[in-house]
């Protein structure tokens, strides 16, 4: 079973997308905040981060930086999850260093062929 890392500060989106992740087999593991992601990060390596773009405080982009930069956790694969969707959002992403991007509302079969790419489940 895969353990997917879900950074995501609003209490409705982490419901329903880990409900979803759960009965898709994967086991999930929630941070609701940029200091709780870091803290999550220091007692587990999951096998891919979903990392909402707009946190109070650090935002996603600094998030994924730091995972990136860092030699324990720069080959943890991030898909940016993001309510923008305009012309350059998924490129801004990537540059931080997101290995990929999907939009909110998630749509999670395309989410899902995302994460089976990244991580091969």
């Amino acid at each position: 079973m895969h353990t997917i890392l879900l950074v995501e500060d609003n209490e409705m989106n982490r419901d329903m997308l880990s409900r979803r992740l759960k009965r898709n087999g994967y086991d999930v593991v929630m941070a609701v905040d940029g200091d709780d992601c870091m803290n999550r990060l220091r007692s587990m390596i999951p096998d891919l981060i979903l990392m909402d773009i707009n946190l109070p405080g650090r935002d996603g982009y600094q998030l994924t930086r730091e995972i990136k930069a860092d030699s324990s956790t720069a080959h943890i694969p991030v898909i940016a999850l993001t309510a923008h969707a305009m012309s350059g959002d998924r490129e801004k992403c990537i540059e931080a260093g997101c290995d990929d991007y999907d939009t909110k509302p998630v749509n999670i079969t395309s989410l899902l062929e995302k994460m089976m790419k990244l991580i091969g489940a």
